[in-house]
């Protein structure tokens, strides 16, 4: 393999997704195969190959033509990529088409792989493997809307239900609707009032997958004005969803806000995507839609690791990852993460398991900022956790995550840190955030960022509800000053008498 920079984790090995669908053709390279995968390269094309199959019951012959130019210059891209293995997945138009197995038998000379065709029933199981892989954990309905058919199944924690493929894709909607979105309802509801998973759904989440629905999210965020541009785990009430599918089913999409983010070549199946998600909601009538920007792919790399790998956690192990790529020492910010965790209970400051999940990952994440400016340390951080690619944490805990790290540079009482992303944080995670990052601020003083000191370090009761920080004896040298006006910031925040002090030696207030 050919030698990766420093800013690649050394023990993974690149692979290669080709998930051939009816609509777009895509290519994935990934940095590895891990729980909280890391895409090295991404690139589609919309082929259409699925285009007019209702009619012809054939792949549309411009489309196959592309299609195996573009397969070329896939399997070339994945090879300079070093990627060792390469997968390819096609879904509904080629395993439907009269020249199906003609295209997959060309496709699989010009990739020099086996082109894995994937039946209704694997479609779905693997679609909610992705959803599965990305929440934390995931119960509701999941949904994949590609251009070809609909999957529907039913997940709760690690539980798969029976699921189900509709001819609802947006192409072939289109195509049996004969461009009538009037008809294109009439097909909807007829398809989906049958549909035996989504009778369980009522009052849990629809997660929705696939191009389509994350474009409609995309134009939802814009028209609300949202702060945060992450797709993955943006929740869209049923009522503010209602509302906003109606508008869009009308078909007059070039006037909706933020259209020009949407590519031309997908807008046209906007209405289609519309239409179906909202006979999804009055058959399902679900607790709300939460938005997934994995699926296939992604089930299908999670299928292949080990039941180990399986049950880490995909926030954690994506911070781990960066912990070891960009702070300077994965041990100190280890040791960060045990040491918060007892001074919570010090403090008896209880916690959630989310709540829990997210003081140990801010933990971790803690020093990716160090090799920036001073001033702008706590702007890198919030930048940096708040868009990064991170799975099983909704958006509420995002911000919480990027909180903390901006609090931690830049002062836990500086009222002028991103306001919108302070927005999208609940009452008690902001109070968690300021107390997490109060608690960074005195310990790194302690350590100068480097492990050995934190584990020595403890709490001990002082009466009356008041604490010390006791530093041991042959540590003396730590104490100080700053230590103890950060201390002071930390008591403030807490409303506790707080000390200082280095075992066997005098103690000084902090309050």
């Amino acid at each position: 393999m050919m030698a990766a920079s420093q800013g690649r984790l050394q023990d993974r090995r690149p692979l290669s997704i080709i998930d051939i669908g009816s609509n777009s053709i895509r290519l994935v390279i990934y940095e590895g195969l891990a729980r909280s995968p890391t895409v090295l390269f991404n690139e589609k094309m919309l082929a259409g190959l699925g285009r007019g199959i209702v009619s012809t019951g054939k792949l549309d012959p411009e489309a196959v033509t592309r299609s195996m130019e573009e397969f070329r210059r896939f399997r070339a891209l994945s090879e300079q990529a070093g990627a060792e293995r390469m997968y390819v997945l096609a879904t509904a138009a080629a395993r439907e088409a009269i020249n199906g197995p003609d295209f997959i038998h060309r496709a699989e000379q010009v990739l020099g792989t086996e082109v894995h065709v994937l039946s209704g029933r694997q479609e779905a199981y693997y679609s909610a493997l992705g959803v599965i892989s990305g929440f934390h954990p995931a119960n509701g309905i999941a949904g994949d809307l590609g251009g070809g058919s609909l999957e529907l199944v039913d997940i709760n924690g690690e539980a798969i239900g029976d699921g189900i493929t509709l001819p609802l894709g947006g192409l072939r909607l289109q195509d049996m609707a004969k461009n009538s979105l009037a008809q294109a309802t009439r097909i909807a509801k007829t398809q989906l009032a049958k549909a035996k998973p989504l009778k369980g759904g009522q009052g849990r989440a629809f997660y929705a997958v696939g191009g389509t629905w994350r474009n409609l999210a995309r134009l939802h965020m814009e028209m609300n004005n949202y702060p945060l541009g992450v797709m993955h785990h943006y929740e869209i009430g049923t009522e503010s969803a209602s509302t906003f599918l109606k508008q869009v089913a009308k078909g007059d999409v070039e006037k909706v806000k933020g259209i020009e983010g949407v590519s031309k070549a997908r807008r046209s199946l906007l209405p289609y995507g519309a239409v179906v998600l909202q006979e999804i909601l009055n058959v399902m009538q679900p607790s709300k839609i939460v938005v997934s920007a994995i699926g296939v792919r992604e089930g299908y790399l999670y299928s292949l690791l080990d039941e180990i790998e399986r049950k880490a956690d995909p926030l954690i192990s994506a911070a781990e990852e960066l912990a070891r790529l960009r702070s300077r020492s994965v041990t100190h910010a280890h040791e960060l993460v045990d040491w918060t965790g007892k001074s919570f209970e010090a403090f008896g400051i209880d916690e959630t398991p989310d709540e829990a999940r997210y003081r140990r990952a801010a933990c971790l994440l803690a020093d990716i900022g160090w090799r920036a400016h001073p001033e702008y340390r706590g702007r890198q951080s919030l930048n940096i956790i708040a868009h990064a690619s991170f799975i099983g944490v909704d958006h509420p805990g995002r911000a919480f995550l990027a909180l903390a790290n901006a609090y931690r540079h830049d002062g836990v009482f500086n009222e002028n840190i991103a306001p919108e992303i302070k927005a999208l944080a609940t009452p008690r995670y902001l109070e968690r955030a300021r107390i997490l990052s109060a608690m960074m601020r005195v310990v790194y003083l302690l350590t100068a960022s480097m492990p050995g000191v934190m584990p020595r370090l403890r709490w001990e009761s002082r009466g009356n509800g008041a604490l010390a920080l006791v530093i041991p004896a042959d540590l003396a040298g730590l104490y100080g000053e700053r230590p103890a006006g950060r201390l002071a910031q930390l008591a403030k925040i807490t409303n506790r008498r707080l000390f200082l002090s280095v075992d066997g030696g005098p103690s000084v207030g902090a309050k």
